[in-house]
């Protein structure tokens, strides 16, 4: 993926929702990788409440931990009952991740629903906005470099 591309399918994915007629008042950022898409989604949709749940699941290429860990800090989700929540993520690969954030979120906003870059097959999670799909391992312009330090 590159960066142009980052941006057009943030656009296409905001286009979705707001297409679909959702009008999501809270957009809630899967980090690390979702953190971009997410604010990219926030601008178009107009959306200035944002959150991030950080979640620790992949720890290499196509390598991860048996299953997800929720990172803190962890966000408050009080008074917002009447809310409806967007998550935005970058993949849903396994749909682990996405199984973890929804069921936190569930019951603490009047609605949720997920927006995710990619989707694969083998996710078991059905995302409601997806900008494609694929079953490649995909590099992010983000991730693509090793750490600077």
């Amino acid at each position: 993926m590159t960066w142009d591309e980052v941006g057009v399918s943030a656009r296409a994915l905001a286009e979705a929702v707001h297409a679909d007629g959702y009008r999501p008042d809270i957009i809630l950022a899967i980090a690390r990788g979702g953190l971009i898409p997410a604010a990219a989604v926030a601008y178009a949709l107009g959306v200035k409440n944002t959150y991030t749940m950080n979640i620790e699941f992949y720890t290499d290429v196509d390598q991860r931990l048996e299953v997800p860990m929720v990172l803190p800090p962890v966000p408050e989700l009080v008074d917002v009952g009447h809310a409806d929540l967007l998550i935005v993520g970058d993949v849903a690969d396994t749909g682990a991740t996405l199984e973890v954030v929804h069921a936190f979120c569930a019951g603490k906003v009047a609605t949720v629903r997920t927006a995710v870059l990619y989707e694969k097959d083998r996710s078991t999670v059905r995302c409601d906005y997806v900008w494609r799909r694929t079953e490649r391992w995909i590099t992010f312009p983000w991730s693509a470099e090793p750490p600077v330090g």
